[in-house]
C-alpha cells in the first residue's frame, strides 16, 4: 500500500561537495501541526517514519561549525520562537526512538519564520544557492526553519590550479580556459588570467573561450581588443548555431560601445 508519509531524496551540488538529503514526507490532513501533532520541546525526527539522514561528501560548515564529511541524523527541537537543530552520529534510529544526546555532533539554534503559503505536505529543499554555500529550508504548515552550509572552494580549485597549470604548463588549451575563468569570475589576477586564456585560445579557438578573453579584455580596460573579440566569438556562435552565445556577444557588444 501506499506510504502515508513517502520518502524522498534531494541532493545538490555546492561548491566541489556534494550534500544529500532522505527523508519522508508527512501531510496536515486537518491537523494542528507545531505545539501539537509536533510538541514544542520535543526532538522531532524532521519528517516521519525512519530519521531524516543529511550526507556531505566533505568537510562543511554548518551556521559556522565545522562538520566532517559522513552521514547525519538530522532532528529537530521546534518551539514557537526558537528551534534547536541536531546533527546525530546514530542514523540507525526509527525517527526520534532512542535517540541519546551523547551521539550529537552538533547542535545550534534558528528562528523560525512564517511561510507565505500553507505547505500541506512537509517540504525540505535548497535555497540561496551561491559558488560556495546554501541554506536547507524545513517547510511545514506556515512554518518555515532553515541553517546555512557553507563549503571550501577557493584553497581547492587554486591548489589545483598551482599543481596541473602553473607548476606542469600543460599542453591542454581547457585546463587553460577554465583556469582563466576561475580568476575572472572571482576577481584575482586578470593579467594572469589573460596570459591563460591567450595560450588557450591560439591553441583551440572556441566560441566560449573567444567570448572569456573578450570579457578579461574589458575588465583590462583592452576595450578595442575586447571588441574584435567579442564580434570573432558571435560569429564563431552563429556558425555553430548556439543564439545563447550569440545573445551573450550581442549584449557584451553594446556595453563597450
Amino acid at each position: 500500500m501506499p506510504q502515508a508519509s513517502p520518502a524522498a531524496q534531494i541532493s545538490q551540488k555546492v561548491g566541489l561537495t556534494d550534500v544529500r538529503i532522505e527523508y519522508s514526507r508527512p501531510s496536515m490532513r486537518g491537523r494542528k501541526i507545531f505545539g501539537e501533532l509536533v510538541p514544542y520541546g520535543d526532538v522531532w525526527r524532521t519528517g516521519a517514519n525512519a530519521a531524516t539522514v543529511i550526507s556531505f561528501s566533505t568537510e562543511v560548515k554548518i551556521e559556522g561549525n565545522e562538520v566532517p564529511a559522513g552521514d547525519y541524523a538530522l532532528y529537530a527541537i521546534p518551539d514557537k520562537n526558537e528551534w534547536t537543530i541536531i546533527l546525530s552520529s546514530n542514523t540507525k534510529l526509527w525517527g526520534a526512538v532512542g535517540y541519546n544526546s551523547e551521539d550529537d555532533v552538533l547542535r545550534f539554534k534558528v528562528k523560525p519564520g512564517k511561510t507565505g503559503q500553507k505547505y500541506e505536505t512537509m517540504e525540505i529543499n535548497f535555497v540561496d544557492i551561491s559558488d560556495t554555500g546554501t541554506s536547507v529550508a524545513i517547510k511545514w504548515e506556515n512554518t518555515r526553519a532553515k541553517f546555512r552550509i557553507e563549503t571550501e572552494v577557493d584553497d581547492i580549485v587554486m591548489s589545483q590550479i598551482k599543481e596541473l597549470v602553473i607548476d606542469q604548463q600543460p599542453t591542454n588549451p581547457g585546463l587553460y580556459y577554465q583556469a582563466a575563468n576561475y580568476y575572472f569570475t572571482n576577481n584575482k589576477d586578470m593579467d594572469q588570467a589573460y596570459d591563460w586564456i591567450n595560450r588557450s585560445v591560439v591553441d583551440d579557438p572556441k566560441y566560449w573561450t573567444v567570448h572569456l578573453k573578450a570579457k578579461i579584455e574589458l575588465a583590462l580596460g583592452k576595450k578595442k581588443e575586447a571588441l574584435e573579440s567579442a564580434k570573432k566569438s558571435m560569429e564563431m556562435a552563429r556558425d555553430a548555431k548556439n543564439p545563447d552565445y550569440v545573445g551573450l556577444n550581442e549584449r557584451l557588444i553594446k556595453s563597450i560601445k
